[in-house]
């Protein structure tokens, strides 16, 4: 018996903002493989930053205009000019522009309407605004990608292609779903092995899908749609690969693709926010057994990186160094520790309190450090701590990572501080589990990108 294949693949916005290279080298790459495929699409690349916030700058976008009861209808008609203009650019690719325009005009009137009732409604003062802000965010943050998903249902179908439109958005449905319900109906008259599938990186749901997610709400709909159907692999095209180092700081010439690795790297590297697919949407496929693909959209030819769960590298070798600089070290001294039950357990409950995990941490006898993402600092927080400990510092770091599916083997830590040594750059703290996936090596803020540098190349280059 023939076995088709099926499979869900995540576009990301920078990929879909070139759709005629989306076309030539994943879409129609294959003339034998056009249907059984599932799209979600994201939004075109900067669409979500004018329609909530940038995601790097925090430059306010129409939600946060709303929010602040700033004039956001001006920005609406701005944003309105600017998809009319990417619909334009993809008329060679086959889209239909009098209907894509009507298409976007149409749902932008209808948040528009949306918003002006919200206001009114939030201007009485009678009710609370966090629930109704929240609809207002996940309503404007629908638009992107229904915008894309609809441009390309368009184009494949004006191209002759079995093509199928899959809106999960909800707009004009008040059915009170869950998101795995809302997937679950949207699929239900559906043959994915007859047409090619897009479908919206936004998804409708009572338990509001960007409470939890926020900007990272498409990749849980790609996971939750490659559950739902079952899919043999599920796959991420990215407009680069998943590489050994970031080339931007190490150098092209210097990176290597990483070709496999399990999901346990995943974890690791979505812990320290360099992740290959949000762990919260990973999970899901892992425990499925479904296999994830990270592929350059633009290298067409390269296989890519193939996440599972057995994987285990042949060879003992380091597969990725990463980090970030956006860290804080928290540091606690207290000379009560030594030989004390329960302090590390305090600060625990106070991270707790305040929602906030942490990266790595680092002990000894009277001194707990652990290290945290800036933005999670919550106000109160240190002093909460002082309040119960004699001495709280912070100070803003770098956390430099060292991972593989297989790093155990002998000297290989101190490879990796000769290599931070002979750069100069001096290590703050370090951590490592006995799993022996990751090594962490706290270090100067400034020193983040000569430490990446140095490690790569004391680990990874000339093997």
């Amino acid at each position: 018996m023939v076995h088709h294949v099926l499979t869900v693949e995540k576009i990301g916005g920078t990929s879909m903002s070139k759709f005629d290279q989306v076309l030539a080298n994943v879409v129609l790459r294959d003339a034998s493989r056009v249907t059984g495929r599932v799209y979600i699409v994201s939004a075109y690349g900067g669409v979500t930053n004018a329609l909530l916030e940038h995601k790097k700058t925090g430059q306010a976008g129409i939600y946060t205009l709303f929010e602040r009861q700033d004039d956001y209808e001006v920005a609406l008609s701005q944003l309105e000019a600017q998809l009319v203009a990417l619909n334009a650019e993809f008329v060679n690719c086959g889209l239909d522009q009098k209907a894509a325009d009507a298409f976007i005009r149409d749902r932008l009137e209808s948040a528009r309407n949306y918003l002006r009732n919200i206001g009114e409604v939030l201007s009485s003062g009678y009710v609370s605004r966090g629930e109704l802000l929240m609809a207002a965010r996940e309503l404007l943050a629908s638009l992107g990608e229904t915008h894309s998903a609809y441009n390309s249902y368009n184009i494949l179908k004006n191209r002759g292609y079995a093509a199928t439109l899959i809106d999960l958005s909800g707009w004009n449905d008040s059915r009170e779903l869950t998101i795995d319900q809302r997937i679950a109906e949207a699929f239900r008259n559906i043959v994915p092995l007859d047409t090619v599938c897009f479908v919206t990186g936004y998804c409708k749901g009572t338990e509001g899908i960007m409470r939890e997610f926020d900007r990272g709400y498409s990749e849980v709909t790609f996971s939750k749609v490659a559950v739902h159907l079952d899919a043999d692999e599920a796959i991420i095209h990215k407009e680069f690969h998943l590489c050994s180092g970031d080339p931007m700081v190490i150098g092209t010439d210097r990176v290597r693709p990483v070709c496999a690795t399990n999901f346990d790297v995943a974890d690791q590297l979505a812990d320290i926010g360099m992740e290959a697919i949000h762990p919260k949407a990973s999970k899901p496929l892992e425990l499925r057994g479904i296999p994830i693909r990270v592929k350059n959209t633009f290298d067409p030819d390269h296989s890519g990186t193939l996440i599972t769960k057995e994987y285990l590298n042949p060879e003992s070798r380091v597969e990725v160094v990463a980090g970030t600089r956006k860290v804080t070290s928290i540091s606690v001294h207290d000379t009560r520790m030594v030989g004390a039950v329960g302090f590390d357990l305090r600060i625990m409950q106070v991270l707790s309190h305040f929602n906030l995990s942490y990266i790595c941490k680092a002990t000894n006898a009277n001194t707990i450090e652990i290290v945290v993402m800036e933005r999670d600092v919550k106000p109160g927080m240190v002093e909460a701590l002082k309040q119960q400990f004699e001495v709280v510092t912070t100070e803003p770091v770098a956390v430099v990572s060292v991972i593989g599916s297989n790093i155990a083997k002998p000297g290989i830590m101190a490879q990796a501080a000769g290599g931070l040594a002979a750069a100069g750059v001096n290590i703050i703290s370090v951590s490592q589990t006995s799993r022996q996936t990751n090594m962490q090596f706290v270090v100067a803020r400034a020193s983040f990108e000569e430490a990446l540098r140095a490690l790569h190349g004391s680990l990874c280059e000339g093997l």
